[in-house]
């Protein structure tokens, strides 16, 4: 069976909103078993024995999550030259730009020798208040159809040997 890791951190709920419309998709998939994690739950053997993986974060002071970079910590030598060309893409939950979340874990899957098979999927919320910030986030149907779209292409193409 083949494994999609969809590993997610998420305060307001945007991110997880946009991690579970991934896996929505990816269930779709005959043949490819979808395992979605918080990153506090995540551990290196989950990272060694899946085939593909989702990585899904707020962007917090213009950086991945501090839970994210905990899984990251966690399993990075774990799984370094082990996982080495497997594939994988990011979703992003930003208040105004997410981009250097992006390059964030761009250089971590760099490092593990992952290949990317999507540009980040970064969906912008606008909030910049400390009160819009810190509430309760509604993703707008068409980000979540993306999110969606995204899970189900990483599936397929693991399903297909794509990737």
């Amino acid at each position: 069976m083949i494994t999609l890791l969809i590993v997610y951190h998420s305060m307001t709920g945007g991110t997880r909103q946009m991690a579970e419309a991934a896996q929505a998709g990816a269930a779709a998939e005959p043949g490819v078993q979808v395992r979605l994690l918080h990153a506090a739950q995540a551990q290196p053997a989950d990272v060694l024995a899946a085939q593909g993986y989702l990585f899904a974060t707020p962007e917090n002071l213009a950086a991945i999550s501090g839970q994210m970079k905990d899984f990251f910590d966690r399993s990075y030598y774990a799984a370094l030259d082990r996982i080495n060309g497997r594939p994988y893409a990011s979703l992003v939950c930003a208040g105004s730009d997410g981009h250097n979340a992006a390059r964030q874990i761009e250089r971590i899957a760099t490092g593990w020798r992952l290949k990317a098979v999507a540009e980040p999927l970064i969906v912008c919320t606008h909030a910049q208040t400390p009160e819009a910030i810190l509430a309760e986030k509604h993703i707008a149907a068409a980000d979540l159809e993306a999110c969606r779209a995204l899970g189900e292409a990483l599936a397929t193409g693991l399903a297909l040997g794509v990737f």
